[in-house]
């Protein structure tokens, strides 16, 4: 299959430090690949630079070989209403509420939809992602599992094709986890393309087609989930990889 996102010899740096070096990856349209290595080694990093979410100091991001920071104004729009960020901290606005934070990208993208039907979009995804409390709460009266369910859901707003997800099953409880995780299943079944950090090794082995290990901010190695399958020492050390 042809690549999405690539990555040619991207490198990284903030506050004089060096996080990601020469880094150069092309993934896969609708396959799931997984970012693991330990704490520090660069896959967040990596996730926002695949999303455009970062300017590298060196090298090309590109998405359907396009440039993502030459890309005009269309093609950018276009970009960012097929592709969703889930991130590790929410990142929800504090001055809004969950209804005004998830109508906005109907409103950006979709500006010829009523407001009947983004109230309409907006509850339909709040029940998939399973949020059962008022909408027109602000964020800092939700838990951070039940602001993990809002940034999920606003991932979801405008049914993206291409997914970055930075640990969206963290501080979330078991069943909650689960509704996530089949959420990503079942875009998976449709062929979406779904790129995530984790360091939950089953999530991993059960959804990732490709494992990508980062180290020291550098691309170390590439995993199949035939050859975790199939080898239980490599499963053991990459587990303890992701694990450090």
């Amino acid at each position: 299959m042809d690549g999405i996102i690539e990555l040619d010899n991207v490198s990284f740096a903030a506050q004089d430090r060096v996080i990601i070096q020469n880094f150069s990856y092309k993934f896969e349209e609708g396959k799931t690949t997984a970012l693991v290595g330990a704490s520090g080694s660069g896959k967040s990093t990596v996730l926002k630079l695949s999303a455009g979410l970062l300017v590298p100091g060196e090298g090309r991001v590109s998405y359907r070989g396009k440039d993502i920071f030459l890309m005009d104004r269309k093609e950018t729009l276009d970009f960012r209403r097929e592709a969703s960020v889930v991130f590790q901290d929410a990142a929800l606005w504090a001055n809004q509420n969950i209804f005004q934070i998830l109508e906005l990208p109907l409103r950006i993208h979709f500006p010829q939809m009523s407001r009947n039907d983004r109230t309409s979009r907006v509850r339909e995804v709040l029940g998939e992602v399973g949020y059962k409390r008022d909408m027109f709460i602000r964020p800092d009266q939700l838990s951070m599992g039940e602001q993990k369910l809002i940034a999920f859901a606003r991932a979801l707003m405008c049914r993206p094709t291409l997914m970055f997800l930075d640990e969206c099953t963290e501080s979330v409880d078991d069943s909650a986890a689960q509704r996530l995780i089949n959420i990503v299943l079942s875009h998976q079944k449709k062929h979406d393309t779904i790129i995530f950090v984790s360091h939950d090794f089953r999530m991993i082995k059960n959804l990732a087609d490709y494992i990508l290990m980062v180290k020291a901010g550098e691309f170390f190695r590439l995993f199949t989930r035939e050859q975790i399958a199939k080898d239980e020492n490599l499963a053991e050390y990459l587990e303890k990889g992701i694990a450090l």
